[in-house]
């Protein structure tokens, strides 16, 4: 593979044993089946009876091994030999095809690589999964993997699998079609394709079977099917997204911010369906409070385009980057710099994934130098690194966190908010029918040249750096009906874990949701709300566990104290983290009751420890 082909050239002559002898004979180990040594008597009475005495004893002793082996190490020894009945015999008797080899491959890898069509029909009318992976990389490095010998790694890989291939070559990730491609089986690469083998998919070293198939018919069959795949797979994905649209998705993940996720929306569709300018990246900054739903966002964008996460998503906390000698961790160290062979962290991953999702966390943390890497990097869609070499990332989508003008968004937000109320009471009193939502609003654009870009354009200092970015995104904070989603799916959360650690079953009503909601805090965002179902009810339940007062499998209830209901009638006309209401001040208190069946439910008399809001503190 890299810099090692696959199929080794030379191979060593070997005995009717199978031990390798002569030139290119490498290490040898005795047969897995031993032959009985030949009397001496026997052998002076000729040697065609003591061979057949040996033929007859190495087949008895086979029969055996294989009495002894489990199922699926009996199916993968029935595949090498091509012995079709013996598969279809431990098929039926309930052997997992699928199961692998102590070393990592599977008895469909082991079909393709010995040319057995027959046995791969067999094994793929099983269900046999002609996607997987070989977990088999090579002799040193799987023997260092399992804690073994290399010699007998070495052994075991020729004597189980196959002879013919490079020792030193890696075959990670190699696909039965892979190795089909290799043994050059178009018997075989047919079967597979038509069992649904991905042409496409690569292994460890970002090879597909095409990148190992000779000139011929083998070569000609994948082109076609490679052609065949992408157009199938690029029906099915258009399809999807017809059935459910980005939009949806998202929504699924994030709660509100429905302006934030229509633009991001938007700005995909163009570029998955071609109308996109190909020579630059999709650059995005989003701008909102801390704990609104920014990271989240572009965590679900990734997963949405690369499905895989871990490949598709690259993270750099530019928090990470302030002093101007952090800029060589972006792109690498130069030339006879510590740490130059490492490589930068973002040019490393982008190598790896020219398409990722890249999210910048806060950058406006970044040290200036930083911004200089992003122009090159936003407008050509390009980065040199440290060693002098370019990487092409015009695919790539980056996305910028930034809080800079936060609290003017929030601030904004909330008056428009208050607006529409007044307004929709004032239609609501004229009995008009088009009352207007409060939980729909949309920034003007005098509000973003004349407020945000001057905050901007202060704070970046450069305008050709503002002028590289595509949509500049606003989250705004949450309205009521999104902080009782929020608050529900808390709760919920922490419903599930006293089910499962200490089945208890937690019950609440609208009224707990709307105290816990009105904990919200514009700075903090969602995070914030977490931390008041934490402090006001999870507090509780550890405190009434740890005395003692939870029986295992009863059933709780949070409740709002009766003498507190009054209050949350007057916080209805405000908007929670906005601090204004007649009961700014007072806060309703949160009880827990056993429901106990046939009776009303008993209150929890816990002792409260000390805790920060009921210390007094004296001068």
């Amino acid at each position: 593979m890299a810099g090692e082909p696959p199929v080794s050239g030379a191979r060593p002559h070997r005995d009717p044993h199978g031990r390798a002898v002569g030139a290119g004979a490498g290490p040898t180990a005795p047969s897995r089946v031993p032959v009985p040594v030949v009397p001496h008597r026997e052998q002076r009475n000729g040697r065609r009876s003591g061979a057949a005495l040996a033929g007859l004893a190495a087949g008895m002793a086979l029969c055996y091994l294989r009495d002894r082996m489990s199922k699926e190490d009996a199916l993968l020894e029935a595949t090498r030999i091509n012995d079709t009945s013996e598969v279809s015999r431990l098929l039926a008797a309930g052997a997992d095809v699928n199961a692998r080899h102590r070393l990592g491959w599977t008895a469909l890898m082991v079909a393709a690589i010995s040319r057995n069509s027959s046995v791969v029909k067999i094994l793929l009318a099983a269900n046999a999964d002609p996607n997987l992976g070989d977990d088999f990389s090579n002799v040193y490095e799987t023997a260092k993997e399992k804690g073994l010998h290399s010699l007998e790694v070495l052994v075991t890989r020729e004597e189980d699998f196959s002879n013919r291939l490079n020792v030193r070559a890696n075959f990670r990730g190699c696909t039965a079609l892979h190795y089909a491609v290799l043994a050059d089986d178009h018997r075989s690469v047919t079967l597979l394709l038509e069992a649904g083998a991905n042409p496409l998919q690569k292994n460890e070293m970002g090879h597909t079977p095409l990148d190992y198939a000779r000139d011929g018919e083998v070569k000609e069959l994948l082109k076609a099917a490679e052609t065949k795949f992408q157009e199938e797979q690029r029906r099915r994905e258009v399809e999807e997204r017809r059935r459910f649209p980005l939009e949806q998705r998202l929504k699924e993940h994030i709660i509100g911010q429905e302006s934030a996720i229509a633009t991001v929306g938007a700005a995909i569709r163009r570029k998955e369906n071609g109308w996109y300018d190909e020579e630059h990246p999709l650059v995005f900054l989003f701008l909102g409070s801390s704990g609104i739903g920014k990271t989240e966002l572009a965590k679900q964008t990734a997963k949405y385009i690369h499905k895989d996460i871990k490949k598709g998503f690259i993270r750099l906390d530019m928090s990470e980057f302030q002093e101007r000698h952090e800029v060589a961790k972006f792109i690498g160290s130069p030339p006879g710099y510590v740490g130059h062979e490492e490589g930068g962290q973002l040019t490393k991953r982008l190598r790896q994934c020219p398409n990722a999702v890249v999210l910048f966390d806060e950058v406006d943390k970044a040290h200036p130098d930083v911004l200089t890497i992003m122009l090159q990097l936003f407008d050509e869609g390009r980065l040199t690194d440290g060693k002098g070499k370019t990487i092409d990332c015009k695919d790539a989508i980056f996305i910028m966190t930034s809080n800079v003008a936060s609290d003017e968004i929030a601030q904004h937000a909330l008056q428009l908010r208050q607006e529409a109320l007044e307004m929709s009471k004032k239609r609501i009193a004229e009995n008009l029918e088009d009352v207007q939502s409060t939980d729909k609003i949309t920034i003007s654009k005098q509000f973003k040249e004349k407020v945000i870009r001057p905050i901007l354009k202060a704070h970046f200092k450069r305008d050709e750096f503002l002028g590289r970015i595509n949509e500049i995104v606003y989250f705004l904070p949450f309205c009521h009906s999104e902080l009782i989603q929020l608050v529900n799916k808390e709760l919920n959360f922490w419903a599930k874990k006293a089910k499962a650690r200490h089945n208890i079953t937690l019950l609440w009503d609208r009224e707990v949701m709307d105290v816990l909601a009105d904990g919200y805090n514009l700075h903090y965002g969602a995070r914030s709300i977490k931390h008041e179902v934490e402090r006001r009810v999870v507090n509780q339940l550890a405190a009434a566990y740890e005395q003692d007062l939870l029986p295992r499998g009863c059933t709780l209830r949070i409740a709002v104290e009766d003498s507190d209901k009054q209050l949350l009638k007057s916080k209805e006309s405000s908007f929670p983290g906005s601090g204004s209401g007649s009961g700014a001040g007072k806060v309703p208190t949160l009880r827990l009751e056993i429901v106990e069946q046939g009776s009303r439910a008993r209150r929890l008399d816990i002792q409260t420890p000390l805790s920060p809001d009921n210390i007094t503190h004296f001068l």
